[in-house]
């Protein structure tokens, strides 16, 4: 009995959600017709006194719950009043008698991420609830990634199906349209957290059906005469489609080209072994080997020259002039087929990482360092992420500097 008696207690005090209440009744009534001189005998066939005179209530309710809900009154196809409301909502409507023929109630349903729905239902029907079920968009953004080295940068779309990607350009830097395409919660964080020499940051909003990313580029990306080109391609191993928006210098990179080269020629083999080696280690464990492996091989983007000629420095640099990897295979860097096969495996070379973070420290300002190195080496991952498995390589690191 006491344990029945506190169960009926809990349900008492559970809060319940009062469902709103919409009245829609036009200012102006139906004319006058037979019905009315009728409907005090029809009524009561039809389903009781009430049927003809008491006021209209439907529920309408949608799937999932939440939808902006648009409601019109109709009347011979004239719009006799409007109301807006959160799915579910009752809609208190005239009573039949005072509704025409063609009085109608028509609903549409809106909710982010999902297709627009649409019902009509007659005024003086006994319909008493509308059920909408939404179907989500057919497109996906699964992944997002930025890439920036030297100057030149690369915003990547990966998608379930092809996109077509629409851009309007604005006064701080152009908006990204992806029709009918919502935002997996990891594709939004990574898109959430960008910030380079070129992008100040991105802005990912869905609005209705379309996923619209807005973006605020740097002074220098401003200022420098950027263009922006666009580039198409698959993963057929994953399964999906990858749309990319490159931010390309005047000089279509060349310096940045040059730039880059000489950062490489600066580095010792310091920085790829000892405590740097340590530090090679530990992020590569902390990070998920397929993406680092996909991240470091050849994607058709403007850093893949760069990761070649990295790649063929830290075998210069290594000792004996090897690439060594994980699993102890070695690859002579002088040896061109040799250099392609540690190419296909560059996720295993050890100290890769380490010239890497190196090879930015050259090129990028210490602000931008993280965001630049995530790009490269983690560009799906979100920044808080890559940066936790970032601040525990640097302590292996600062650890093994104190032996």
């Amino acid at each position: 009995m006491l344990v029945v008696l506190a169960l009926w207690l809990a349900a008492a005090a559970a809060p319940v959600r009062a469902e709103d209440t919409v009245e829609l009744v036009p200012q102006d009534r139906n004319g006058w017709t037979f019905t009315n001189l009728f409907a005090p005998i029809s009524g009561l066939f039809l389903g009781g006194p009430g049927y003809w005179y008491d006021p209209r209530r439907i529920e309408v309710v949608t799937t999932p719950p939440g939808a902006q809900v648009d409601l019109f009154y109709v009347r011979r196809s004239f719009q006799k009043g409007f109301e807006q409301a959160e799915s579910p909502v009752t809609v208190v409507l005239p009573s039949r008698i005072e509704a025409g023929p063609r009085d109608s109630l028509v609903v549409r349903a809106a909710l982010d991420g999902y297709r627009h729905a649409e019902a009509t239902v007659a005024v003086r029907s006994r319909e008493t609830r509308v059920e909408l079920t939404l179907e989500a968009v057919p497109n996906g953004l699964v992944a997002f990634s930025h890439v920036h080295l030297a100057g030149r940068a690369s915003l990547e779309f990966v998608t379930r199906e092809p996109l077509v990607l629409r851009v309007q350009q604005g006064g701080s830097g152009p908006s990204l349209i992806l029709p009918q395409t919502a935002a997996a919660p990891e594709a939004r964080a990574s898109l959430e957290g960008v910030r380079s020499p070129l992008v100040a940051s991105l802005l990912p909003q869905q609005l209705g059906e379309d996923l619209v990313v807005r973006v605020a580029l740097t002074d220098a990306a401003r200022d420098g005469g950027y263009d922006l080109r666009s580039r198409q391609g698959e993963d057929p191993v994953r399964g999906v489609h990858l749309f990319a928006i490159d931010l390309v210098p005047p000089d279509g990179g060349a310096a940045a080209i040059e730039r880059g080269r000489a950062a490489l020629s600066r580095i010792e083999t310091g920085d790829v072994t000892g405590c740097a080696g340590a530090f090679d280690a530990a992020l590569r464990e902390r990070l998920d080997p397929e993406s680092l492996a996909r991240a470091l091989s050849p994607r058709g983007g403007f850093t893949d020259a760069y990761l070649r000629a990295a790649l063929k420095r830290l075998g210069d640099v290594s000792p004996g002039g090897a690439i060594e990897l994980v699993d102890g295979t070695r690859y002579r860097a002088s040896v061109p087929l040799e250099l392609m096969a540690a190419a296909s495996e560059a996720a295993q070379a050890k100290g890769y990482l380490a010239l890497l973070r190196r090879l930015v420290a050259e090129l990028e300002p210490p602000e931008y360092r993280r965001e630049v190195l995530r790009g490269l080496l983690a560009p799906e991952l979100p920044a808080p992420a890559f940066g936790a498995a970032l601040d525990a390589a640097e302590a292996d690191e600062a650890r093994c500097k104190e032996r």
